[in-house]
């Protein structure tokens, strides 16, 4: 019979790429792993790895059995919603993954809340903004608090089960000159010198994407995704900065914020969890707490 441990393995390199990185995503040796996926090359009698350049790649027949795995684990994962369902309680531990802009706004907020709420259940949370929705996939992570630019086509993977929270606009940040914050119309930020995230991040894309819709080529003078330093530049005056409203302090000095006019850069805040046909206690107690903290 196969071990399901093994399937998993065999999943979580085959998304890794390599059995060293896999061994450290599961927290175990990389002698470790490669025994385990040897026993299961034994159990299946044909290869399931073969080499490609500096990583690994599944065979057909590693392909074919991780189509099975992957059922495999989703039912396994439904068996033990189905439980937690008939038990009726919030579970111990969960972990959650959320975006670094999202911290003070919500997450914070929504942890504490479920402090409140639930104080048996401890929630680690991994601030990050990279391949949020594979941890999911792979369980490394139970609950995503993930962003989508509205531009941009939706990549939802197989099996996640997305939530809308909000929809967040990016807002024109400059120094505090004492004027209002009135409406701004993109194609007059042609002229500023501006702080922009990467063009490789999804909030870079979106703004270049909408720059070129409104006619121009962006001059960007600073690069950096750490939006603390995006507003400081913003504050001394040295740079325009276009940030997701949550990720601002309504009480933050010196600086002034207005909303972008005719064709705003929206991103869409998800909660997103494993599709499972029986609701999770606790899974569905952290979304719960993270739309109460967006709304």
């Amino acid at each position: 019979m196969l071990d399901i441990r093994r399937l998993h393995m065999l999943k979580t390199v085959a998304a890794r790429g390599s059995i060293t990185a896999a061994a450290q995503s599961l927290e175990l040796s990389a002698g470790a792993v490669s025994q385990q996926l040897a026993a299961l090359r034994h159990d299946v009698g044909v290869d399931l790895l073969r080499p490609d350049g500096r990583t690994v790649a599944l065979t057909e027949a590693g392909r074919v059995l991780l189509e099975h795995a992957d059922r495999i684990l989703a039912a396994m994962e439904e068996a033990e919603c189905a439980v937690a369902a008939v038990k009726g309680t919030v579970g111990a531990t969960a972990t959650l993954a959320a975006l670094p802009s999202t911290v003070a706004r919500i997450v914070a907020p929504a942890l504490t809340a479920l402090g409140a709420d639930h104080p048996q259940l401890a929630v680690t949370c991994l601030i990050t903004d990279q391949a949020q929705l594979r941890e999911l996939t792979l369980g490394t992570v139970d609950v995503v608090l993930g962003q989508h630019y509205h531009h941009l086509p939706k990549t939802t993977p197989k099996g996640i089960a997305v939530s809308p929270l909000l929809d967040d606009p990016l807002l024109v940040v400059t120094a505090d000159d004492g004027a209002d914050g009135r409406p701004v119309g993109l194609r007059e930020l042609a002229t500023h010198r501006l702080v922009l995230p990467p063009p490789t991040t999804d909030c870079g894309q979106a703004i270049l994407h909408a720059c070129h819709q409104a006619g121009f080529t962006p001059t960007t003078r600073y690069v950096t995704a750490d939006i603390a330093a995006q507003l400081a530049l913003a504050r001394a005056g040295l740079a325009t900065a276009l940030v997701p409203r949550t990720a601002i302090d309504p009480a933050t000095a010196g600086i002034r914020t207005a909303p972008i006019e005719g064709h705003p850069i929206l991103r869409l805040l998800f909660a997103a969890t494993r599709h499972t046909e029986t609701t999770n206690p606790t899974t569905a107690a952290i979304v719960a707490a993270l739309r109460t903290a967006a709304q």
